[in-house]
Order: C-alpha cells, then structure tokens, then sequence
C-alpha cells in the first residue's frame, strides 16, 4: 500500500500563509511595487519623467489651479507681436524667425496634475514610480549582499569554532559597537563618492552583523546533528557539509533577514539620500523627493512630500507584515 509523502518547510509555510490573508495582501503589495520596478527599468513606466509637463509647483487636481498658477502659464504662453513696418534687421531675418517659430510649435502647460509637479514642472507621479526603482532595488541589492556576507561569515565562525570563530566575533564586536548610523555616514565620507553602487556597499558592507549572529548559532547547532556527522563520515568536505547539506537546512532563517533587511535598507536609502550621502544629482529617489520636499514646505507645496512618504510608507508596511508573516510560517514550532 502506497504511502502519500509528506509534505516538506516550504510546501507548509505557503499552506500556513495561503491561509493567512493579511499576508497575501501583503504579497500582492509587494508583487504590484516590483512589477513597477521592472515596468519602469524596462522604460515602460515613467520613461519620460523628466519631461516639463506641467508649470511650476502645478497642484494636485482635486485642489485645483489658485489664481497664481493661471497667471503663471498665461505669461508662458507665446503673444503674438505686432507687425512692425520698419523691421531694421531685414526680411531674411524676420523669414527666419517665422521658420524657426512653425518648426517648433508653443507647448501648453497643464495648470494641475493628478498628484501635482515639482518645482521644474515634472509630473509627482511619473517622479515617485521613478524614485522608487532606485529605492526597491538599493533594498533589494544592499539587504543580498548582507545577507550572504552573514551567511558565509556565520557559516565559517559556526562550523570552524575555535580561532575562526574568534576572529569573526572580534570583526562583530567592532561594528555592533558603533551605532550603525555613525558606521554607515563613516563609510559613506570614506567612500566620498555618489551613486546606487556606493549606497549598496555601504549598506551590505554594514548590514550583515544581524545575520552573521543568527547563522552562526545556526550552524554551531546543526553541525552536531546526525545527517551533518553522517556525510562527515562518507568523506564529504567541510564546504560540501557547510553548504550543501546545512545551509539548506538553514536558509529560511537568511531568507527571513533578508526580507527584514529590505525594509531597513529602504528606509536607510532614504536617510542617506536626504543628507546628501545618497544618490548624486540627475538620479530621483524617495530619499531626493524629500529633501526637495523640505524646501517646498515652506512655499505650502506638500504634494511632493506626500507621494514620495506615502509610498515609502505603503511598501514598508506591507513588506514588514509579510516578513512577520514568513517568520512566523517557517517556524516549525509553530502549526
């Protein structure tokens, strides 16, 4: 008689968050936010963000155009010019000009936008989709790097013990000494260059004490079970026992941080970025729109500060609540 085989972690902790449905919402949040990462680096989505669509400080349509906006897209708006009867520089000239005004027809301004426009005329809605592809994939990047710099350091202090385990634990001790915002402005004026690439260094060269702890209790547990001292005995390596038989067994606990991490790293993107360490100028992400944001709120122009905060704020939500969730389905004590 045929035994049904049963099921395995990851098969029961997508059965436990199928059944949890602030969970799947959760999910689909993140789902949505990274297929506009992919729509928007594909230049599907926003590709013309920087277009001057709209006159300055546009606000959002639901307030509507005050006085003063009307006025200011009236003035951008070509007046045609008396005919003069003694053009001094010429016909050929006048010619010219009358070439040159019907090759490149007068654009109009919108007074209002959906979400309103910043202070060069760019619509907040094209910008926020756009800052947040810098955003998500600093998160992303800076959390996998830190996570398998934890995960291989933790594997080697685990495993090894003895000076190895010393050693790590000294690195460890240093930088879980200084408070990981003074760690991370240091490497950032050392690095004393701005970019995507360099926020992910400083971020995944800071990051990785959280996982480094965790993984190497792990792995000092796991090498004293039966499968780890029975491929030991088959003649398997120490990197074949680390990695192809323990890490494995452990790599929910990675994919947890990782997901934990994601959410800090946006939320340190954004921190770097409005002191100025983060992205350099003719790149936008929430961290810029804020700072720019700063400025406008003494102008009363908060629609800025709204869509780049209010977006910050619905991805980070929804990532923690489906890192709870994870956390909480990949632990075998709970049913």
């Amino acid at each position: 008689m045929a035994h049904a085989a049963s099921p395995g972690l990851w098969a029961l902790a997508w059965r436990r968050l199928r059944a949890d449905r602030v969970a799947m919402g959760a999910l689909a949040v993140v789902a949505a936010f990274l297929v506009m990462l992919l729509l928007s680096s594909a230049g599907l989505l926003a590709a013309d963000w920087e277009e001057e669509v709209a006159v300055n400080y546009a606000p959002p349509t639901f307030i509507g155009a005050d006085a003063g906006t009307r006025a200011l897209a009236a003035a951008q708006l070509p007046r045609e010019t008396p005919p003069n009867a003694f053009d001094p520089l010429g016909p050929e000239l006048a010619e010219l000009k009358a070439q040159v005004a019907a090759s490149h027809p007068p654009v109009e301004k919108a007074t209002t936008l959906p979400f309103g426009a910043d202070k060069w005329g760019h619509d907040i809605v094209k910008k926020t989709i756009k800052g947040g592809e810098t955003s998500i994939v600093v998160g992303l990047v800076a959390a996998l790097v830190a996570v398998a710099l934890g995960t291989l350091f933790g594997a080697l202090s685990g495993f090894y013990g003895g000076v190895v385990d010393d050693l790590f634990n000294w690195f460890y001790s240093i930088f879980t000494s200084i408070p990981s915002i003074l760690m991370i402005l240091t490497v950032a004026a050392v690095l004393q260059q701005k970019g995507v690439t360099t926020i992910v260094l400083i971020l995944g060269l800071t990051g990785w004490t959280g996982p480094y702890r965790l993984m190497r209790a792990e792995y000092i547990k796991h090498k004293a079970r039966e499968y780890v001292m029975a491929a030991d005995a088959i003649g398997a390596s120490g990197w074949r026992r680390m990695f192809g038989h323990i890490l494995p067994n452990v790599a929910h606990v990675a994919l947890v941080q990782m997901s934990i991490l994601v959410v800090g790293f946006i939320k340190a993107e954004v921190i770097l970025s409005f002191l100025g360490f983060g992205v350099p100028v003719g790149v936008v992400s929430w961290g810029s729109m804020l700072n720019e944001a700063q400025n406008e709120l003494i102008l009363g122009k908060w629609w800025q500060l709204a869509a780049a905060a209010g977006a910050m704020a619905v991805l980070v939500t929804a990532f923690s609540l489906f890192a709870d969730a994870l956390r909480d389905a990949l632990d075998p004590k709970l049913k």
